[in-house]
């Protein structure tokens, strides 16, 4: 009858069907907490009183459809409720976009201090999804341009929303480039920053059921994981302010790229709140040992 009651038996229930956790919440309790209030559009961190709070029959029906789906087809609690948050704002979300999780968060947060010393004048979000590094990087930064690109053009119609959610058209647009293919000699940054798709074949095979409702053209990458990564060191230093730092997210295909670079200078940057595989290269760095890139 309660919210209570429903947060309880999902509880239960996640645990009984061993679900995956990884998209949000570490805990059974935590993860039904989230859906079910989010469900009835409470908020997550409202009164513990409100469990004691009784549903209508058609928040109940709408409650029980969620948790089925969440059960039976293994779909992540932010794809189920539309949104998801990142650098503590909200962001639009669909089955075309990632569910934002990156360590960049944190860079983001102190500002990529140390490796920029001033505010940038703009900056490059390389494979953007929902657009909420991008984004958060121009919440952090008032004055800074930023331009989203993305090869799936349903993940720029987000990207959009979210710019225009947070009235950011004026220093935020969208470009639908694979990689940068659409970009031109006039695209200059101070700051590339990029998540883009990493996961080698055997890693995704092994992936539990939830990643698979997940687009698995922003997550796979070759057989190594690493077609996208190899194309943006190829490609970076064109596009980067002489200045310029590219920041990129590779996860587990850290150990082969290593492998692959081994004479390669990377920053390999250590994060306080959890998270690895983000390395940084300068521009300087990357003309320097173009000839390993291209070859």
């Amino acid at each position: 009858m309660t919210i209570r009651d429903y947060v309880r038996w999902a509880t239960s229930e996640f645990d009984r069907r061993q679900l995956f956790l990884g998209h949000g919440s570490d805990s059974y309790w935590d993860e039904a907490t989230f859906l079910v209030l989010g469900a009835i559009h409470l908020p997550w961190d409202c009164s513990a009183n409100i469990l004691d709070a009784r549903l209508t029959e058609e928040e109940k029906q709408h409650v029980q459809t969620l948790l089925r789906r969440r059960i039976e087809d293994h779909v992540p609690v932010p794809y189920l409720l539309g949104e998801a948050w990142f650098c503590d704002l909200r962001f639009k979300i669909n089955e075309h976009t990632l569910i934002p999780r990156s360590p960049i968060a944190e860079l983001i947060q102190h500002r990529f201090a140390p490796w920029l010393s001033q505010e940038p004048d703009s900056i490059l979000d390389l494979c953007t999804g929902s657009g909420c590094i991008g984004i958060a990087c121009a919440h952090e930064f008032d004055q800074t341009r930023v331009l989203l690109t993305d090869i799936s053009a349903e993940a720029l119609v987000v990207a959009q929303q979210n710019i225009t959610d947070y009235r950011l058209e004026d220093r935020v647009s969208v470009l639908h480039s694979d990689l940068f293919s659409a970009l031109t000699e006039a695209h200059q940054f101070d700051l590339i920053v990029t998540n883009p798709p990493y996961v080698d074949a055997e890693d995704f095979a092994d992936m539990p059921e939830e990643y698979r409702n997940e687009p698995s053209l922003a997550l796979v990458s070759g057989h190594d994981g690493l077609d996208a990564c190899k194309e943006i060191l190829r490609r970076s230093a064109d596009h980067l302010t002489e200045h310029g730092v590219l920041i990129c997210e590779v996860g587990n295909s850290a150990g082969a790229l290593q492998e692959q670079y081994p004479d390669i200078p990377f920053t390999w940057i250590e994060f306080q709140n959890g998270g690895f595989g983000v390395f940084l290269l300068t521009k300087a760095e990357l003309l320097e040992h173009r000839h390993w890139f291209e070859n």
